[in-house]
């Protein structure tokens, strides 16, 4: 009873009156505004004991389903752009990410949707973050996909963990993207001649965004612009999305922007024999798409 405040104390003595008055009712309610001050009192034949309840260890965060995931592409925009990212491990680098792209945000307004597919760690994700608590076993594709229904930015921007904004990145995306021909922009480009291998590229004009740094607008998404959700792994989902893009006449554009790279940690901390197995899966997959549509290549558009 030491332990409890003068206040506690003063209401299990005015308790205990009321008993030996026989007045059960305000004996009750007593009780009850002892418990809401965080103690309970137990009787016995010498008088009252007062102890501390302790509080109930808190609710894991409810984890969805990406079809449970509550869609606001209907909305009108409501920020500058929306930044994404997908947490399926080290939540640091994506702390590190979110806190580099608010500094170099020029002013503008950022939404930055996080999707925390973590297994047996809880990060503590900044204020105003919108936070999508997925299923660990949800794959890379269809997590993104949840995340890109919450975009409220005009323009959306799918960031890689490992990527830290050293200046503005958004503000030439944004420019890029007032072009109605350009669909997808990004700092990293890739080409193909025949589908089979591509290599870096500085463009302007590419075929495929890498999925470090990609930009879109908001509108393709309200038409139906989503990754192949196929793909459990992050390989080549960039590559098959940026088809996408192009083959509704559209242009995939390198922008350059002030980012730096950091370990890939999902590439470094996957098995050799096992990150082969899937990015080859991968591969063939997007060739089973796209095989034989050297049209959408810049290679193949120029002959």
């Amino acid at each position: 009873m030491s332990d409890a405040p003068d206040e506690v104390v003063r209401l299990a003595e005015e308790r205990d009156r009321a008993r030996q008055a026989k007045d059960y009712a305000a004996a009750d309610e007593l009780r009850a505004r002892i418990r809401d001050a965080g103690f309970e009192i137990t009787d016995s034949p010498s008088g009252f004991e007062l102890s501390p309840i302790e509080a109930a260890p808190p609710k894991p965060p409810v984890r969805l389903s990406p079809s449970d995931v509550e869609s606001v592409l209907d909305q009108p925009a409501a920020f500058d752009a929306t930044v994404q990212w997908i947490a399926q491990g080290w939540p640091e680098d994506i702390l590190r990410g979110i806190e580099s792209f608010d500094r170099h945000a020029e002013g503008r307004s950022l939404q930055h949707v996080v999707v925390d597919a973590l297994e047996d760690v809880e990060a503590a994700w900044p204020d105003g973050a919108d936070v999508v608590r997925l299923n660990p076993s949800t794959g890379w594709a269809a997590a993104r996909n949840a995340g890109l229904t919450r975009s409220l930015g005009r323009i959306v921007v799918v960031v890689d963990g490992s990527v830290e904004a050293q200046g503005d990145v958004i503000g030439p995306l944004a420019e890029a993207l007032t072009d109605d021909q350009i669909g997808v922009t990004g700092p990293f480009g890739i080409i193909t001649e025949e589908l089979h291998h591509f290599h870096e590229s500085s463009g302007p004009d590419v075929d495929a965004i890498e999925g470090y740094v990609m930009a879109v607008r908001r509108d393709l998404l309200k038409e139906g612009l989503r990754f192949d959700e196929k793909f459990k792994f992050y390989r080549t989902a960039d590559i098959e999305l940026s088809f996408q893009v192009k083959s509704r006449g559209l242009r995939a554009v390198v922008t350059p922007v002030p980012v730096g790279r950091h370990e890939h940690r999902m590439w470094s901390n996957t098995p050799e024999d096992e990150r082969e197995r899937l990015s080859k899966r991968n591969f063939y997959r997007f060739l089973d798409r796209w095989r034989g549509r050297t049209d959408l290549t810049v290679a193949g558009s120029s002959e």
